[in-house]
């Protein structure tokens, strides 16, 4: 229920963009020099630097993305390994998409889609056609993200710099219940960068600097990290990170107004090893924002934001005691926004509903604060021929919203209130030979008040998944089937429970509280396969393959519906505006179904992926009646290539995504983007890197932005062009 479009404050960069082409050109030639040094060695040095290129190039054969450990996981398991719709997004991958925002970092991954309207620097993430309001829940190095401000489109947003970040995690569906409540979507897991991703085994200290010019919205990108190690227990990392854009254009040539932003993005982080088998991280995540919101192409709004998060995370494990493996992990995250209106603005009284004139200078504030604990512990061992990994924990999440300001000001609308979550699961993974089975059960508490509010509730969701892998021949070995069923809880966030006043501007109507909403619950059942063969075309080459449908129901699906005053049934009241009210209801379920792949060959020569998604769903009332789902998003089929070259320090290729138009959506459109890169290891301290995104200058939009009040078109075509220098001793 926002009312306002967005421009944010920017400054030129075409100076900056000079220099950065300039330097650009004077490193390389410095690494031209490096390069015909090198060449001068001894033969015998270079044939040992060959060979230690060659060990470490076969230490990694066989291995593709889908192999790398999920940093979310609780048992250790690769994305291949796990009887779940789960990806993986690691560093390279993050590099070669040089990302501005978060939703960039994200293409590709199936049945995930991102929405940011004109706020590019804010994000809210969906998962099969579900977000908004902790159905996704996102967490940054184990601190949930729940900030929260009604508008229109997007409602929960969070914040973090792509630069800041060294994976990301995928787990789609309520079997993610494990990592808290109310994912009934799934959830995605950002892990920042740690000293020990810049330091070499010999180093003490690194550091490297980066300059990035994109030319469209003439955008500057700067980035210095530097790394320490006080000892060979004890690490500390730090990183800043400021970017400054103006507004992009679209496909066709127009400038979009309100996409520029001028962000400062900062990390710190120590990484603590008081024993062999346990470490302690201790970190800092921040950004600071500031952008104007317009109204017919006029500021009338300046707006400052603030984000942190504070983060300890402790792991203690031995070999020798298989049934330790213990996690802790505390998190606070708090996000101030603080707006301040430009010019005199005609508004509604949120009381009243009649017509008031808010003056300029009038500040409105949004602060959302989010403590959390999470404490599981895993133990292994095994009953006859049956090895179990025994999986039990809690975690507790509580967000304490304060809003305010002038009254009439947009804080009204986000209602301030309390609202704690917290549960505690058992999963059991039991394996034998060809069969693996997991079991869990999941207890979910919430309770939510306010000054004349407070309810709560609680329930107890299960999950079964059963997996086999029939076959012993070379070719089948390698192919599992599983079978999922899965449940989650999702208790009513405050905003959804108690908005109420008037709409601010445009028409008044009234908003209308609900405090007899119930909390959703999703019942998921999955098939998928997974499959994985090594040595297949020439040796060291490795195929990865993951695939699944999914059917979602969630019962008592909360969605905001339209009320009419002439309805006495609906408590609607008759006011100085219009004859209708708005709130939030639950209806008798969403059904949501889907398929969704995810594949990819890796070998000497480059790799070659592909992964597709279609969802489709629908909302059906308590009588009946059926209606599309807003929040489905676009079919994808994302192909990606990359040939690597000069003994793997040049990688080029290329990324070319379908989007099908969702179902039921009156504005969208088909639309293909074609994305192309490359990737050059000057040498060791010097890497230069280039991309063009939309390619063929694509006209488009986000299907997800169509229940918003101005369309936003997504950028043209954008070339980006970047070094980065790295040094250390």
């Amino acid at each position: 229920m926002g009312f306002v479009t967005w421009e944010w404050r920017g400054r030129s960069a075409a100076n900056g963009a000079a220099a950065l082409l300039a330097s650009v050109a004077a490193i390389a030639l410095s690494a031209q020099l490096a390069n015909a040094q090198q060449a001068a060695q001894p033969a015998d040095q270079q044939t040992d630097q060959t060979k230690k290129a060659d060990e470490e190039k076969a230490a990694q054969a066989g291995a593709t993305l889908l192999d790398k450990i999920l940093v979310i996981s609780r048992t250790g398991e690769t994305a291949i390994e796990s009887l779940a719709s789960a990806s993986h997004v690691d560093q390279e991958q993050l590099d070669r998409r040089m990302a501005t925002t978060p939703n960039e970092m994200l293409l590709g991954v199936p049945g995930v889609a991102a929405q940011a309207d004109a706020r590019r620097v804010s994000t809210s993430i969906n998962i099969r056609g579900l977000q908004d309001f902790g159905r996704v829940a996102v967490i940054v190095d184990g601190a949930r993200q729940n900030f929260q401000r009604s508008d229109h489109g997007t409602q929960s947003t969070f914040y973090i710099d792509p630069e800041l970040v060294k994976s990301v995690d995928v787990i789609r569906g309520p079997v993610a219940n494990t990592y808290g409540s109310g994912a009934i979507g799934g959830v995605v897991f950002f892990d920042t960068k740690d000293a020990a991703d810049f330091l070499k085994p010999d180093e003490t200290w690194a550091g490297s600097v980066t300059g990035r010019y994109e030319s469209n919205g003439k955008g500057w990108t700067s980035s210095a990290s530097g790394a320490y190690r006080l000892n060979e227990n004890w690490d500390v990392l730090g990183n800043i990170v400021y970017r400054n854009y103006d507004d992009y254009k679209d496909g066709g040539g127009d400038t979009v107004k309100g996409t520029g932003f001028d962000v400062l993005s900062g990390l710190l982080k120590t990484t603590i090893r008081p024993t062999d088998n346990s470490e302690l991280k201790l970190g800092w995540v921040g950004s600071s924002d500031g952008w104007n919101e317009i109204s017919g192409g006029v500021p009338v709004n300046d707006v400052d934001l603030t984000s942190n998060t504070f983060t300890a995370r402790y792991n203690i494990s031995d070999e020798d005691k298989s049934w330790l493996d213990l996690h802790i992990n505390t998190s606070y995250n708090k996000t101030n926004l603080d707006l301040t209106s430009l010019v005199p603005q005609n508004r509604f009284d949120p009381v009243t509903g009649l017509p008031v004139v808010l003056p300029a200078g009038s500040q409105s504030t949004f602060d959302v604060g989010t403590t959390g604990i999470d404490i599981w512990n895993t133990s292994r061992f095994e009953t006859g021929n049956v090895a179990h990994e025994l999986t039990y924990g809690g975690d507790w999440a509580g967000d304490n919203v304060k809003t305010g300001g002038t009254a009439g000001g947009d804080s009204f609308y986000t209602p301030s209130g309390k609202r704690n979550v917290s549960g505690a699961y058992v999963q059991d993974k039991l394996t034998w030979e060809w069969l693996e089975v997991i079991a869990g059960l999941r207890y979910d508490n919430y309770s939510l008040k306010d000054d004349t509010h407070d309810i709560s509730g609680d329930r107890v969701s299960p999950r079964i998944t059963v997996g086999v892998s029939p076959f012993e021949s070379a070719s089948l070995a390698g192919l599992q089937f599983y079978g999922t069923y899965a449940e989650g809880y999702r208790s009513p966030s405050i905003t959804e429970t108690l908005i109420s006043g008037n709409h601010p501007a445009g028409v008044s109507f009234p908003f209308l509280p609900n405090p007899n909403l119930r909390p959703e619950t999703g019942k998921t059942t999955e098939f998928g396969i997974n499959y994985k063969q090594n040595d297949i075309l020439e040796a060291g080459d490795a195929f990865r393959l993951k695939a699944a449908y999914f059917n979602n129901d969630v019962d008592d699906y909360i969605d905001g519906v339209t009320l009419s005053a002439f309805d006495p049934t609906s408590g609607c009241p008759f006011g100085p505006g219009i004859p209708i009210c708005f709130q939030y209801q639950n209806f008798a379920k969403a059904k949501i179904n889907g398929f969704e792949l995810e594949g990819v060959y890796d070998a000497a020569w480059g790799y070659a992926g592909l992964s597709a998604s279609i969802t489709n769903g629908h909302t059906i009332s308590y009588e009946g009646d059926r209606a599309d789902l807003a929040t489905i998003p676009s079919s994808q089929v994302t192909a990606q290539l990359g040939l690597r070259f000069l003994e793997d320090k040049l990688t080029v290729g290329g990324e070319v995504q379908y989007n099908g138009k969702p179902k039921g959506n009156a504005v969208a459109k088909d639309y293909t983007l074609v994305h192309a890169f490359a990737s050059y290891q000057a040498t060791d301290n010097l890497k230069i890197d280039f991309r063009a995104d939309n390619l063929f200058d694509v006209k488009y939009a986000n299907p997800l932005n169509g229940s918003t009040t101005v369309a936003v078109y997504e950028p043209g075509i954008t070339l980006k062009l970047a070094a980065t220098m790295r040094f250390g001793g």
